[in-house]
């Protein structure tokens, strides 16, 4: 999130919400005069509207990213002692939400070009507790999906996309999230298309999934006070939901200019770090734009001296984690994630960013190696 502190932060929200001030203002007003707070008819606008832009039949928004993880692995029937194959290079919420109802997350390194899951080392860890393959399409750049499922039908495995930071990307042709059983989306103010406050969405094909999800993040209930199952309070508010429907019809400009500024940022750092670059076939929509280098504790501090943010994510795999820690992970196991949580550094990405900025950070940083 922004950070006072520096002169070019790793995000600014201000200038978006002045480009759409009067709109959602508006917006609210009406909602605030309506008295409908809750899973009134923004949400339900909302859920069609990203129903059509992903390709599927269905859409429920939910309160957070994690409880869409956690509500699709639910209503897929994991139970206590399934495994959930998955990534260690990513936010652990993917993790977290394999756990809750007592499922086990079974590691598997990355690539070491896209920091995603690497298809070839799946099956390895397949056992016979396997039901689930969770990729997390990390920083925007879609995972190797054509192998991911083509592992999960072999092995008669369930696919949940996990994506949270790739709203708008797309591998050949198809929206990630419309690949698996369900693809779940977090709409954290910081996203690509972001709230402002907390919110998430499932999509997917199977409307045995969709309606069971329905029930669980109202308390198992369809109304008049009858529960039919133990749910929880995950429901997407009206207010988040409006200003969701308007940013929606700007995202894809919006990763077009991300887009932008990654070339930019490439065409000046290429010599210098090594740069993301989008992988054939897909279309990656740089929630970060996240570089490497063996020298990056000098990179970051030379970008704080020049009042330029950054962030490394993610210093730590999960597997090395203490929360993980009685999965029995020792430093070595998954070398390609530990190697890149020693050199990954996030630099500064928002739409509205200058490219006047853009070239100054990529000159620190220059002249710093």
């Amino acid at each position: 999130m922004p950070n006072i502190k520096f002169k070019i932060p790793m995000l600014d929200l201000k200038e978006q919400y002045y480009s759409l001030k009067e709109e959602i203002e508006k917006s609210l007003h009406e909602i605030s005069e309506s008295g409908l707070f809750i899973l009134g008819p923004n949400v339900e606008a909302f859920e069609k509207d990203i129903a059509s832009y992903h390709g599927v039949r269905y859409a429920a928004g939910v309160a957070s990213g994690t409880d869409a993880l956690n509500l699709a692995l639910r209503a897929i029937g994991l139970k206590k002692g399934d495994e959930v194959i998955t990534t260690p290079f990513t936010f652990i919420a993917a993790a977290e939400a394999i756990t809750y109802d007592g499922g086990v997350p079974v590691f598997v390194d990355i690539e070491k070009d896209t920091f995603n899951i690497d298809p070839v080392k799946i099956e390895e860890k397949i056992t016979p507790r396997t039901k689930v393959i969770l990729p997390v399409h990390l920083f925007g750049q879609p995972a190797d999906m054509d192998a991911i499922t083509d592992i999960a039908k072999r092995h008669n495995l369930i696919v949940i996309e996990d994506c949270a930071q790739s709203f708008g990307a797309g591998y050949k042709g198809k929206a990630t999230g419309s690949m698996g059983k369900a693809g779940c989306f977090s709409f954290y103010p910081s996203k690509n298309l972001g709230a402002y406050g907390d919110g998430g969405i499932i999509v997917t094909d199977d409307e045995k999934i969709y309606d069971f999800v329905k029930l669980l993040r109202n308390h198992g209930s369809a109304g008049g006070y009858r529960h039919k199952y133990i749910g929880y309070n995950s429901r997407l508010d009206e207010f988040q939901a409006a200003i969701l429907r308007i940013k929606l019809k700007h995202i894809d400009s919006y990763n077009q200019k991300r887009r932008g500024i990654a070339e930019l940022y490439s065409s000046l750092l290429g010599g210098a770090v090594k740069c993301p670059s989008g992988i054939p076939g897909t279309t990656h929509v740089y929630h970060q734009y996240t570089i490497r280098s063996p020298k990056r504790e000098h990179i970051k501090k030379t970008l704080e001296d020049n009042s330029v943010a950054s962030v490394v994510y993610y210093p730590v795999p999960l597997h090395l984690q203490e929360a993980f820690a009685h999965l029995g992970y020792r430093e070595g196991d998954l070398p390609q994630s530990e190697a890149a949580a020693k050199e990954v550094l996030s630099l500064p990405m928002y739409p509205e960013l200058e490219h006047e900025k853009v070239r100054f950070i990529s000159e620190v940083i220059s002249k710093c190696l």
